[in-house]
């Protein structure tokens, strides 16, 4: 049944697309169904990888004017597959690797000389920043009322993600200038544990936060920034939902009950949404949403020719609509969202290559059973939500204390601080 959905699915996703440029009617009634929702709920995007696609493009690195949105990229993203898929608000993640020594931080073809992540981290801002001034298509959108406002400008809504707290260096102030300069939310960790928090898929050293991370979580409530648990353990993860005020977000990770990834998010912290009003935003990321690829990576992992005799298993569309409503059962309707992670990665689910495919995912989910609010809410509601109630947590609090001058030093008495 779920093989044969998808390949239905396929099918139809390609007549939707083109009959928004030419008028032809949609004949397939869930995907009609799903374009009539997005044309008034569009699509808001918890994480697209595009800053750091330009800054790694094999042509012409680093280079905006080059990268031309108005054509058709060699990436995932573009204005004219934006307009396809309907989508209306865009976190841009303004990632930097986390892991020291990574070439990131040199010329091409140097060894790296520890800069320190910031100043990679202002210059992936600013590759957004200039991607989002360059095209009247995008707009600045960095509060919840401006980004339902982008909506009636049939504009994409723009805000920054910041991924991986390794990009503050230890520092509050640092992290209050990223706010200052965009950035809507930050994912505690990527990859790699910090002085102050552990990572999924590194070693835990914290049993989660330390009370430095604690005061992290703490300011970014008092700003008004999304505290993002992708990438960080359920230690991390539980002791953030201990501490925060506001509504926290996954901006790209699955259930881990479904896929056992250490990158997916466990049933107890689920449970845990209601009351937060948090949001997990599901990814279309292979080995997030389908056990056979995640076990064909353990596998060629182990065996270094097991590609020889093992065709690469493929993900569905199927596998990511058993994701979202896995959510949906155990945190609720009001706690589920899309995160794509379109130009972070590598291989694609099947049917869902690009930020024109969108609309496949809520047809198959109309198909299902959904209703129209609740599709509504999956686009953009929940995520809308959750940041309108961080920006009223934020108001409260900027009324109680002023920005936090806390060091690492004083609170978690480390001496200085990490750079790669």
């Amino acid at each position: 049944m779920r093989a044969h959905s998808a390949i239905v699915l396929l099918l139809a996703a390609a007549a939707p697309l083109t009959a928004q440029t030419t008028n032809a009617p949609v004949t397939d009634p869930y995907m009609a169904r799903a374009l009539r929702v997005l044309a008034k709920s569009p699509v808001i995007d918890g994480h697209n990888d595009l800053p750091w696609r330009i800054r790694e493009d094999t042509v012409h690195p680093h280079d905006v004017e080059a990268y031309d949105l108005r054509k058709r990229t060699p990436g995932m993203t573009d204005l004219a597959r934006l307009a396809k898929g309907h989508v209306g608000g865009q976190f841009w993640s303004i990632y930097i690797p986390g892991e020291p020594g990574d070439s990131a931080y040199a010329p091409k073809g140097k060894v790296a000389s520890t800069p320190g992540y910031a100043r990679v981290q202002l210059e992936q801002i600013d590759i957004a920043r200039k991607v989002i001034a360059k095209y009247p298509e995008l707009e600045w959108a960095l509060t919840a009322d401006a980004v339902r406002a982008s909506f009636g400008h049939h504009k994409v809504g723009s805000l920054l993600g910041l991924e991986g707290g390794h990009a503050i260096e230890n520092s509050l102030p640092l992290l209050q200038t990223y706010y200052d300069l965009g950035a809507r939310y930050m994912t505690l960790t990527h990859n790699v544990t910090l002085d102050w928090a552990d990572a999924a898929l590194d070693a835990p050293k914290h049993g989660g936060l330390t009370p430095f991370g604690r005061e992290v979580v703490r300011e970014m409530n008092r700003m008004g920034m999304l505290v993002d648990l992708s990438h960080v353990s359920p230690g991390t993860m539980s002791a953030a939902l201990d501490v925060t005020e506001a509504p926290v977000i996954f901006s790209h990770s699955a259930s881990r009950a479904l896929v056992n990834h250490r990158r997916n998010v466990p049933d107890s912290i689920l449970a845990r949404l209601p009351k937060n009003g948090g949001v997990v935003m599901v990814p279309f990321v292979n080995s997030f949403v389908s056990a056979a690829v995640l076990a064909d990576d353990d596998s060629l992992a182990k065996h270094p020719n097991w590609r020889a005799t093992h065709p690469r298993p493929t993900a569905s569309v199927a596998d990511v609509a058993d994701h979202i409503e896995h959510v949906r059962k155990v945190a609720g309707v009001d706690h589920v969202g899309i995160g794509s992670d379109f130009d972070g990665i590598t291989e694609n689910v099947v049917g869902l290559e690009d930020v024109s495919t969108f609309p496949v995912i809520f047809a198959e989910l109309a198909r299902r059973g959904w209703s129209d609010a609740d599709l509504a809410k999956l686009a953009s509601g929940n995520v809308l939500r959750a940041l309108k109630q961080a920006e009223a947590v934020s108001a409260r609090l900027k009324k109680q204390r002023k920005p936090s001058t806390a060091t690492i030093e004083q609170l978690d008495g480390l001496k200085g601080k990490t750079i790669p």
